[in-house]
């Protein structure tokens, strides 16, 4: 794989970093702050509708493009294509691939399973909302920390 390749790559990888940390430090600093503002049975309601809005083409080519493009450039990077960046590549695949794939497959998303199969309006989505809105803020703002990692993983990757 030639240099010029590789060093696209990790730009598009620092930038989809980026822009997924970005929309988890936006969920973090205003949007899961004013869901917890309202009333419980309209914050489910609007979360439930978010997470289903959120499936959709565009999100998952940001989400899982960088993915993509961390597996190639940590293949790269540890067959010594990648010469003296390879940590920084390497460190970059991990904050991506486990700091976000990781965190939001294994805890986010069965998180929000669990919210989308409560009624708004019970008791019981009341009681599960609370430890929602804390546990799922929590756990994104490691993803947001993690975006963060992996972008400046690849920008200093290009020095």
């Amino acid at each position: 794989m030639s240099d010029r390749v590789l060093q696209t790559l990790t730009i598009l990888a620092a930038l989809g970093s980026g822009v997924m940390g970005g929309l988890f430090f936006a969920y973090s600093t205003s949007v899961m702050g004013a869901l917890g503002r309202v009333a419980p049975a309209g914050g489910i309601a609007a979360m439930q509708a978010i997470n289903v809005v959120i499936q959709n083409p565009v999100f998952f080519i940001a989400f899982f493009g960088p993915a993509l493009l961390a597996i190639v450039l940590a293949a790269a990077a540890l067959l010594g294509w990648h010469g003296g960046s390879a940590v920084a590549i390497c460190a970059g695949a991990f904050f991506y691939l486990v700091g976000i794939i990781g965190v939001t497959i294994l805890i986010n998303v069965p998180m929000n399973n669990a919210l989308m199969a409560v009624d708004p309006n019970s008791a019981e989505g009341a009681q599960y909302w609370s430890t929602y809105l804390t546990n799922w803020t929590a756990w994104n703002h490691a993803r947001t920390v993690a975006g963060i990692a992996a972008c400046l993983s690849y920008i200093l990757a290009l020095r």
